[in-house]
């Protein structure tokens, strides 16, 4: 299955595919937000499973780095499923998605409904 362009709640997502490839590197974002654009995306909807363990370890950085490509494009990241067994790990993963989900460029959700939800204009 490819990453495909759906518009949810009018706001254009490229909604990636389960079982693409791994979101590893900063160039694998570069890529990812580049193929968001080529498509018309304002954000870039991800599957938690296709990050690697380190992104939800906050020491290895790797989140950060991922997650600056985007706030630089200004293009919006939702990590789509259960990350619990992450959270549960550790207050500073946990510390961090509650502050992103705060936010309006990083948002970590359950499924693609409650993306639809945040993306409803008020």
């Amino acid at each position: 299955m490819a990453d495909t362009l759906q518009h949810l709640a009018g706001t254009p997502v490229l909604v990636c595919s389960p079982d693409g490839t791994p979101l590893r590197t900063e160039q694998d974002a570069l890529d990812l937000i580049g193929e968001g654009f080529y498509q018309g995306a304002g954000w870039v909807a991800v599957p938690a499973d296709r990050l690697p363990e380190d992104f939800f370890r906050l020491r290895t950085r790797l989140a950060g780095d991922i997650v600056q490509k985007f706030v630089n494009y200004r293009m919006g990241l939702a990590v789509i499923g259960d990350i619990s067994r992450h959270t549960e790990s550790g207050t500073a993963l946990r510390d961090f998605v509650r502050e992103s989900n705060r936010g309006t460029q990083l948002w970590f959700l359950p499924d693609l409904d409650a993306l639809r939800t945040r993306l409803t204009p008020a």
